[in-house]
């Protein structure tokens, strides 16, 4: 091709293209297939946009486009796909000059930010992997703050489905993670989280909106009723009332008091789901602005009036009657707040996170009672709890059942979201000490229920003897053999062990992170490897390195070993999605 200025080149003549019927050139960034048809002349990238297969081995007939390997078919003149999951072949401007085919050799969108946030929300809405990935790719590389994509994908999700869903959560723990990522990592977990808010949606009912009340009680009143109504699962009542504290003005202290009071009207509800949802609409909101309360909070609720409690649990009620027991400690130690704050600060976590790992539920509740009284605020209680729960991870035992790592995981990701929440609450007027203790007592008793995962206890990486000189000192090659390690089954503990390492030797905890997440988002990993990941991630800040965050990030490694390798299908849709777009051939010969 001849080019006698920058967007158009020559092709040939009309008539030899007549003849041949199709001519790929070389584009600017890819190959162009050249097409007459009926009389017309048509340009498309000459890439399959659904595998990137040569369209010019198709056929075309009628004016569709056939690619012959999984049968997509397009419409020639628009570059349509008829077959949605195939995603639309990009086109290009063709003109006819004086019997000469000319083309403009580069593809584009006169808004590329518009076109791909128009594109991501066709993905969601039909469920569209491939389309997804692109539509994600290609708002991160039209200059699109990944906030945005997360905003459009959360608020796609509060709309399309009747509640809230996995995918959300998912969404948001990723969310969270992305200042730890690497770009190529911002990408993958962008696109983890919109595929999996579009499978939670795929066939869903839409949420049916409800409206506050028109008036405006005061929050004393609202935060009852919404107890009440959870109590009695009564949904709309619930909504309404929550909705009438969001237009009222109710910040998010005050929301995260109020549901976490409702919340907690049930034992451990829904396995300590329930309060991990709520946490993490409030993080979603966090990340996308709080002038979405309305849309967002109210889809936890139906999960909030549904759920069952442990008070309906037989391990709950004998041979020890947890129930009975949580009940009388809450208001005993409820008294003990108001002469534990005027102590001074306190700061003995970690010893409260060894008693919370006791055999004896009675002496649990008496070291929440000594710490209360020494002056520890309910984040404080919080902060040990999720740092017990993570020990009961760090050291689960071999000799347990696979599922068991999520019986021991429920308990570190209800945890975590009890701290978050009490550290949003605060220790102010806002705050409720009775819900904070039963909230605390709650996760005690299910902490301590799980006991039996850790005899015997496994033996903590770098610990006890171990002192991991067999293993790599080079920070880069103790990753790479953690990754390495996370390709084959069954590595838990030499998981455990890189980790340990890495961070023994004084090396950036922030790269361990990113290694950690990398290992996630390259599987096709389960709901709770996300919330693991994430909750570890928080809970390191929270203790802020040293022997403890050590041990929660071993516990991280662990969890994930236990649950690697996968098959690692959206990988491949990834990769295939971000090598299409950026112009590569994946097929060639």
């Amino acid at each position: 091709m001849r080019a006698p200025n920058e967007e158009f080149s020559l092709v040939g003549s009309l008539e030899e293209l007549k003849a041949k019927g199709r001519v790929v050139v070389r584009g600017r960034h890819r190959p162009i297939l050249i097409v007459f048809d009926h009389g017309g002349v048509y340009a498309l990238d000459n890439r399959c946009p659904h595998m990137g297969f040569p369209l010019d081995r198709g056929s075309v007939e009628d004016g569709v486009l056939t690619c012959h390997w999984h049968h997509a078919r397009f419409n020639l003149e628009s570059g349509c796909a008829f077959d949605l999951w195939a995603d639309d072949a990009p086109t290009c401007l063709i003109e006819v000059r004086d019997g000469e085919v000319w083309v403009k050799t580069t593809f584009g969108h006169a808004d590329p930010a518009a076109h791909w946030r128009q594109r991501l929300g066709d993905g969601l809405a039909h469920d569209l992997g491939l389309v997804v990935a692109k539509a994600v790719y290609g708002q991160l590389a039209a200059g699109a703050q990944p906030a945005d994509i997360v905003r459009q994908t959360a608020l796609f999700g509060a709309n399309n489905r009747d509640g809230w869903g996995a995918g959300l959560t998912i969404l948001t723990a990723l969310a969270d993670l992305l200042p730890a990522l690497t770009e190529e990592d911002i990408y993958l977990a962008l696109f983890h989280g919109a595929r999996r808010v579009a499978m939670d949606c795929d066939g869903q009912a839409p949420r049916r909106e409800r409206a506050p009340l028109g008036s405006r009680p005061d929050p004393a009143a609202l935060k009852r009723w919404l107890r009440r109504w959870i109590q009695v699962r009564h949904r709309d009542g619930a909504e309404r009332t929550l909705l009438t504290a969001i237009a009222g003005g109710a910040g998010p202290a005050a929301l995260a008091d109020a549901m976490l009071a409702a919340a907690t009207e049930r034992t451990f509800a829904d396995g300590g789901h329930t309060l991990d949802f709520i946490n993490k609409a409030f993080e979603c909101l966090d990340l996308i602005g709080w002038e979405h309360a309305a849309a967002l909070l109210p889809t936890v609720v139906g999960q909030m009036a549904a759920a069952s409690g442990a008070e309906e649990s037989t391990e709950w009620r004998q041979p020890v009657d947890l129930i009975a027991l949580c009940e009388d400690a809450g208001a005993r130690l409820f008294e003990l707040f108001d002469a534990g704050r005027t102590a001074q600060i306190w700061s003995s976590h970690a010893a409260l996170a060894d008693a919370l790992l006791g055999d004896a539920p009675y002496g649990i509740v008496d070291a929440l009672k000594a710490a209360i009284h020494a002056g520890a605020a309910p984040a404080d209680l919080g902060q040990s709890l999720a740092y017990a729960a993570a020990l009961r991870v760090a050291r689960f035992g071999d000799a347990n059942e696979h599922a068991d790592w999520d019986t021991a995981h429920h308990v570190f990701t209800y945890a975590n979201a009890l701290h978050r929440v009490l550290e949003r609450i605060g220790t102010g007027a806002i705050g409720d000490p009775v819900t904070a203790v039963r909230g605390v007592l709650h996760g005690a008793m299910a902490l301590y229920l799980t006991r039996y995962l850790n005899v015997p206890p496994a033996r903590i990486a770098g610990e006890s003897g171990d002192r991991l000189d067999d293993l790599p000192a080079d920070a880069e090659t103790i990753r790479a053999a953690l990754l390495d390690a996370l390709d084959r089954q069954r590595q838990v503990d030499l998981a455990a062990r890189l980790v340990a390492r890495h961070l023994t030797l004084g090396h950036s905890p922030q790269a361990m992170i990113a290694t950690l997440a990398h290992a996630v988002l390259r599987e096709d990993a389960g709901f709770h490897s996300y919330q693991m990941l994430e909750a570890g991630v928080r809970q390191f800040a929270a203790w802020g390195g040293g022997e403890h965050g050590r041990r929660i990030l071993v516990a991280v490694a662990r969890y994930l070993a236990a649950h690697s390798p996968t098959e690692r299908a959206a990988l491949q849709t990834a990769d295939i999605a971000r090598r299409l777009m950026r112009g590569d051939e994946l097929h060639q010969g």
